[in-house]
């Protein structure tokens, strides 16, 4: 398996459940670091057992479309994989040059993608999607959606819908919280961008009586257009933006709020495509707020409240009824703890991937 994702120390934990299973030797490549718009995100080292995992350089790292591993064609012809688990989308170099490679060898592959929106891409990108989408033996799709979209763009092959990572349970679960007076909100887990409507969020407390304050968790371009937003709605004092933290790290943010709002909007070339926050902080017994973007409604079922996207006053009438109802805030927390226990774990989601390998190999 292949994937830049796995930088993330939280995210190994799928590899360790998957290596549990019998007849299966997993090698795992991943890059010393990632970079996008929050920075440069560093290799953490923390589920490692019962695998392989090799740091392996990437080249033109940062660039989503065109980062590719240089060393693989070589590691693949001393590993001689069965299969190659290739943990990047069908339109990217990285998966164009690791379906070749692993051609080779003689190995079988997949892929996996996100992909929720039917996008043409120019020149070289169409070219290297239709080979991969012609020549893969599987696809594993993290949402329903992505499953149209490959079907639109002519892939034949077999695809399973299994969202990539999961979550511990025993690192994100209930903590004992100190009692507050004052109603703590958390959002903005991640990318600060526009599309994750943290704006949508500020503008809804805005109008919320009481004692709160908002957590904002993460980086990104957007920071200084919402530190003046918040300064022109009057609610600075009341908003905290806090930098990122190592994965391990994120179940102590979880367990000091009160809630979870998740507030992206759709825009014509992104939706949101899961939700990972939600399910962490699902995990934790915090209740969520979602909006009707992409495949947050899915993710959260019955577990959670739901509001259009944008709509200021909505999102304000659900704070404000979890901040006066602690009883159905608690209610919520149980729902999704469950909900995450049933669908979302790494060992659920690590047992789905395997029963496609052995689909895959017969």
């Amino acid at each position: 398996m292949l994937s830049k994702a796995l930088v993330v120390g939280q995210y190994q934990k799928k590899l360790e459940e998957l290596a549990r299973h019998a007849h299966l030797e997993l090698t795992v490549v991943v890059p010393p670091y990632w970079r996008d718009e929050r920075g440069v995100l560093p290799f953490e080292r923390a589920y490692t057992r019962g695998y392989t995992l090799l740091v392996t350089p990437l080249r033109w790292n940062g660039h989503f479309h065109l980062h590719y591993y240089p060393t693989l064609p070589r590691l693949l012809a001393t590993v001689l994989p069965d299969l190659v688990h290739i943990d990047e989308e069908p339109y990217n170099l990285a998966t164009w040059h690791a379906l070749r490679a692993a051609q080779r060898v003689g190995a079988k592959t997949l892929f996996f993608t996100w992909q929720n929106i039917l996008r043409r891409y120019p020149p070289p990108f169409v070219w290297m999607e239709a080979y991969v989408l012609r020549h893969s033996d599987y696809a594993i799709a993290g949402n329903a959606a992505a499953v149209q979209v490959l079907r639109a763009k002519n892939y034949r092959g077999a695809v399973r819908v299994i969202p990539q990572f999961g979550v511990d349970p025993e690192q994100f679960q209930p903590r004992p919280r100190a009692v507050s007076s004052t109603f703590h909100i958390g959002a903005g887990v991640g990318r600060w961008v526009e599309e994750k409507g943290i704006d949508t969020l500020l503008r809804a407390v805005a109008g919320l009586s009481g004692e709160w304050r908002v957590s904002l968790r993460g980086s990104g371009p957007a920071y200084a257009q919402l530190a003046a937003l918040a300064r022109a709605l009057g609610i600075a004092a009341r908003v905290h933006f806090e930098p990122p933290v190592p994965s391990v790290e994120m179940p102590a943010y979880y367990a000091q709020l009160d809630v979870f709002v998740m507030p992206s909007r759709t825009r014509p070339n992104w939706k949101e495509q899961f939700g990972r926050a939600l399910v962490e902080a699902m995990a934790c017994g915090v209740p969520v707020i979602g909006s009707t973007c992409g495949e947050i409604p899915n993710v959260i079922g019955e577990a959670g409240l739901i509001f259009p996207e944008d709509d200021v006053d909505a999102l304000r009438a659900h704070l404000a009824r979890l901040r006066d109802d602690p009883t159905y805030r608690a209610e919520l927390g149980q729902r999704g703890r469950a909900r995450v226990l049933a669908q979302f774990t790494h060992a659920h989601i690590a047992q789905a991937t395997y029963q496609v390998y052995r689909e895959l190999l017969g």
